[in-house]
């Protein structure tokens, strides 16, 4: 099998890091990509929001499968430029992305399916900002209706923070705060088939102890030993098969990656916000527990016969990954300064840890910071302290001026907490 993908993230890495392990696929293309993508791909250039362009690779490399990583291209519609070319692709249709695309779009599927939800107003005018702050309260939740890199939701006790990002955005979503503990739950679908993946818990502050500002994600660990053990079943009940069926029925079928964000309430579990692609980074430690080849099922999904898949089998390790930020992130990163360490990572610490590169370029033969997130350290582990232990070894070993990373990813977790 030939497989494209499209990206140029920590995920695609984790994604072509996974693929290119898979027998069953004997050359790997990758568009954008990025360093360290390179050395498990073959790189070519694309713009990766026109789907005439990524079709029009996809046929000259003679692909069988597309795999779209990150949301833009999604809700700009390349899934459906690469299937009207007659390649199979997975991914969600521009009109099923709206699931990400639009917070409005995903509570009215919601509200349809009867899955449970915080309660929300939709506004557009500062008199319906106010009046919706005023109904629930702090603290406050406000979310971008539209795509933000992940830095579109503003949590806080401050009102007036909470009005001035509402009135930044064209229209917003304001809901009620949602308490106790979050879970990110993937599930690779068809349509109509639902394949659930293990559960993986992600960090979105920028600082130890959560605080400080929300990020695109900060770290991950996998398995959650304090979740209920019928939790994706339950989940599967309530949510995910639910939204999809809901999809079908108004004829805008999801096929892909849904990826559900919940949290695990007083109440019960309620759903945060979906995603219509792999999360970052909880991909990387979600696939490397993986046991199940990838290539297969993703074209299975994308073939609409999900139904022949076997259940998929996972590895009894913990996985835990560290992101490593640049200097600022989240504010305006830093970009340029040259990273240190990760052949060292490779001679040291492999297999069981590696790097998997975010915001990476090559510049001649040394490799730089090109973006806020900058590298994905993950580590598999018999449980998680020695996963987390692995981890936070090869982190030690890079070197990149002015970078940040948590020191606290998975600690809670590895302690029984």
């Amino acid at each position: 099998m030939k497989v494209l993908v499209i990206g140029g993230g920590a995920r695609e890495h984790a994604l072509c890091r996974s693929l290119s392990l898979d027998p069953d696929v004997n050359a790997l293309y990758c568009a954008p990509g990025n360093a360290g993508i390179a050395e498990v791909a073959e790189l070519r250039p694309v713009d990766a929001l026109d789907g005439a362009a990524v079709a029009r690779l996809a046929s000259e490399l003679g692909a069988d499968l597309v795999v779209v990583g990150p949301e833009a291209p999604l809700v700009a519609g390349i899934c459906d430029a690469v299937r009207a070319a007659g390649i199979p692709v997975f991914g969600p249709s521009a009109e099923a992305a709206q699931l990400e695309g639009s917070k409005a779009f995903a509570k009215d599927v919601m509200a349809a399916a009867g899955v449970p939800t915080a309660r929300s107003y939709v506004c557009t005018t500062p008199e319906e900002v106010d009046a919706a702050l005023d109904a629930f309260g702090a603290p406050y939740v406000v979310k971008d209706d539209g795509l933000a890199a992940g830095k579109g939701v503003v949590v806080t006790e401050d009102r007036a923070a909470a009005r001035a990002h509402a009135l930044g955005c064209d229209r917003v979503v304001i809901e009620e705060y949602l308490d106790g503990p979050e879970v990110s739950l993937f599930a690779i679908t068809d349509g109509v088939t639902v394949l659930p993946l293990q559960p993986a818990q992600d960090f979105k502050r920028a600082l130890d102890g959560d605080e400080g500002p929300n990020t695109g994600g900060m770290g991950a660990y996998s398995p959650l030993p304090w979740a209920d053990p019928k939790l994706v079943d339950e989940v599967m009940e309530t949510v995910l098969q639910p939204t999809v069926d809901e999809l079908r029925h108004r004829g805008t079928p999801f096929s892909g990656l849904l990826y559900a964000g919940l949290a695990i309430t007083s109440r019960g579990v309620r759903v945060i916000e979906f995603n219509a692609r792999f999360g970052d980074p909880e991909t990387q430690v979600v696939l490397a527990r993986l046991r199940t080849p990838l290539a297969s099922v993703l074209l299975n999904s994308a073939n609409g016969t999900l139904d022949a898949e076997p259940p998929l089998r996972w590895r009894e390790d913990a996985a835990v990954t560290v992101v490593i930020a640049s200097h600022n992130y989240p504010e305006t990163p830093r970009t340029g300064d040259p990273i240190e360490g990760l052949a060292e990572v490779a001679a040291e610490d492999g297999p069981d840890a590696y790097v998997l590169h975010a915001g990476t370029r090559l510049e001649g033969d040394a490799v730089v910071s090109a973006g806020g997130r900058v590298l994905s350290v993950t580590a598999t582990g018999s449980d998680l302290a020695q996963a987390r232990e692995k981890a936070y070894k090869a982190v030690a070993r890079i070197r990149l001026d002015g970078s940040q990373h948590r020191t606290d990813i998975a600690a809670k977790a590895a302690e029984g907490r």
